[in-house]
Formats: C-alpha cells, structure tokens, sequence
C-alpha cells in the first residue's frame, strides 16, 4: 500500500529543503513547480499548445514565464486561460510519476495544495512553516524580487495560519535540524500505521 502525502507551505517556509528531507528517508517525491518546468521547456507538452493561444509565450521554442507573467498583467481572462492547458497537463504528469512510484510512502509537492482542493486527493497533509520574519529574510535573500513582488504573491496564497490549521502534520523549519527530526518523525509515524494495516 502506497500513503500519498500532500506538502505544501507558503514561498519562503522552506518547502523545497523539507521535500529533500522526505526524499533522504526513503520517500519518493513528485514536485509540482518542476513538472511545469518540464512542460515549458524546449519540446514540453504545454510549449504547443500554448503557442497556439499565446503565440507571444514562446522564446527560443519554450514557455517564457517572464513573457507569461506580462500576459497575465495585460489580460485579467490570461491566467484561467492558462491554467486550462497547463493543469491536465500537470495532472497527466502527476499520474505518470505514481504508476512508477514503488515507495511506501509518496510525498506530493505542490504549493497551492489546500487552494485548489488537492488535500482531497492525499491520505495526509504537511505543511510546512517559519516565523513571518524568517520567510520575508529567506525570500529577498534569493535576490530574484522586490519587497513589493513578494507581499504581492503572499497577499495570493492562502494565510500561514490557515494552512497550519487544515494540515495533518506541520513542519517548523527554524533550523534544519529541527525540521528534519520532524519530517522523520512523520514518516515514522506513518510507517507505523501502514504495517499496522
């Protein structure tokens, strides 16, 4: 029996450390913003199609995500018209990865989890969190946006605390130490209950 596990958390809660420290203990782990990535690459599923409705997506035969981002911001209808081509294609990708998934344990990477309705499709959720301080030092660290960008893209997710509220399992990621006690903690927790079945 394979247990699916949502992981989710807001930008800067450390989500994609914690998702390799799921994959050290063992568990296999498919990443949401990846598989986009794959999609808009040269010769990716959604680079077709998109050219076909936003001919001005396309650079150097791949979806251009800056380009896209400009669409979006010109076109308020862009984005649903977007998100048609690009989520089947994300859930044909998901489907792949767990036909070949053999781990016990499955971990679901995917950022807007609890915004889309995701958690009624996993056994369990994680959410991963930091103090509000420690996120905005982790994100305007990376120097690839504006003070402004990221409380524009926080005001768009759903608040922390209601994400720690509907998760099974949450993950503080103060340290990694800590974080990771946690995530072994989980996994333990769960193959516990799976050889219990």
């Amino acid at each position: 029996m394979t247990y699916l596990l949502g992981l989710t958390g807001s930008i800067g809660m450390g989500k994609s450390t914690t998702a390799a420290m799921f994959a050290d203990e063992g568990c296999a782990v498919w990443d949401a913003d990846a598989a986009v990535h794959r999609l808009y690459a040269p010769g990716g599923a959604a680079v077709a199609p998109m050219q076909g409705v936003f001919p001005d997506a396309i650079e150097n035969g791949a979806v251009s995500r800056a380009r896209l981002k400009q669409i979006i911001a010109d076109d308020a209808m862009a984005l649903r018209r977007i998100e048609a081509i690009v989520h089947p294609l994300v859930a044909a990708d998901r489907a792949a990865f767990l036909a070949d998934a053999s781990a016990d344990i499955v971990v679901l990477d995917i950022p807007l989890l609890f915004e889309t309705g995701g958690q009624s499709r996993v056994d369990g959720t994680v959410c991963v969190s930091a103090p509000e301080q420690e996120q905005k030092a982790r994100v305007l660290a990376r120097g690839t946006m504006t003070e402004a960008q990221f409380e524009q893209i926080k005001a768009k997710q759903m608040p922390d605390a209601d994400k720690r509220g509907l998760a099974d399992h949450v993950v503080i990621t103060d340290t990694p130490e800590h974080a990771r006690a946690q995530v072994r903690a989980i996994v333990a927790g769960i193959r516990r209950d799976l050889n219990n079945a």
